[in-house]
């Protein structure tokens, strides 16, 4: 892996991290846990969408959206499991 594919992956990983955490919990989780669930999120959303039948195309934005989009379903996954439920999360009305 090249210095400039490591920078872009923690880059897409820390907004993929920050914006799902955004969603989910209404605050982000610093930047080492912020790239961590947005690279998490790179995975398990490189690996589902396909499957859907869900292609963003290439790019830059098309990573960020698509981990965040994997971000949003873990973390749900883990709040679900955890037994949080879907009742805490921030609703934007």
């Amino acid at each position: 892996m090249s210095n400039e594919s490591l920078i872009a992956t923690l880059l897409v990983g820390l907004v993929a991290g920050w914006l799902a955490g955004q969603i989910v919990r209404g605050t982000g989780f610093g930047i080492v846990g912020d790239i961590i669930i947005g690279i998490l999120g790179a995975f398990f959303g490189g690996w589902l969408l396909p499957r859907l039948g869900i292609h963003l195309g290439v790019g830059m934005l098309a990573e960020i959206v698509n981990a965040t989009i994997g971000a949003i379903l873990l973390l749900a996954i883990i709040k679900v499991v955890r037994g949080g439920g879907f009742g805490g999360w921030r609703r934007n009305y």
